[in-house]
């Protein structure tokens, strides 16, 4: 936990993600929000960590506030080579879905730090296996709201929990905060 005596800087969440400022409430660290205006691309030409913290970093560039602590963070799916960000509509959820369902993949959170010109950029990731899913119950999932928004078009945290039959790695990477590995990014930078 922070001390009386420790130093917290002015940080800034560059996120509307309510899961993120959720999350962010954990770490005990005062914070504001601020959505950043960007266009997320993802570049197939990078890894998948390189991926997460460019768009991280992007984020974080895109709110401009001197001598403030500004965190970008990012979130990808990646099943069977193919990349997901976040559905643009049902049908692009329900494509997202389809792919995920009886496999096994990977989620990666990229996040960055970004002082003026000083960065921080550090990943954190997760495996994450579906059981099969049946055409009605990504229908079923579709219509609660809930892929919306979220990488890969579901909430590990919500009701796509029923579709989950394993984890492995850093949970809160999938929700899209790492926050033990931030929380250590953080006393290093106060120290």
């Amino acid at each position: 936990m922070w001390t009386k005596s420790t130093s917290i800087p002015h940080l800034i969440l560059a996120s509307g993600s309510p899961r993120r400022q959720e999350l962010m409430k954990l770490l005990d660290v005062p914070f504001v929000v601020r959505v950043p205006d960007i266009e997320e691309i993802l570049d197939d030409t990078l890894s998948l960590a390189e991926a997460a913290m460019s768009l991280a970093r992007q984020k974080a560039e895109a709110i401009d506030e001197k001598r403030a602590w500004v965190l970008g963070c990012d979130t990808i799916v990646e099943v069977n080579g193919h990349r997901l960000g976040k559905p643009v509509d049902a049908a692009d959820a329900a494509r997202m879905l389809a792919l995920l369902g009886g496999t096994t993949h990977r989620v990666m959170t990229g996040c960055c730090l970004k002082q003026d010109e000083t960065y921080h950029l550090f990943h954190q990731s997760a495996t994450v296996t579906f059981a099969p899913l049946e055409d009605a119950e990504i229908a079923e999932y579709i219509g609660t709201g809930e892929p919306f928004g979220k990488a890969g078009a579901y909430a590990i945290q919500g009701y796509a929990a029923r579709f989950i039959t394993s984890i492995a790695g850093d949970y809160y990477a999938i929700m899209g905060l790492p926050v033990r590995a931030l929380y250590q990014h953080l006393k290093e930078l106060l120290r």
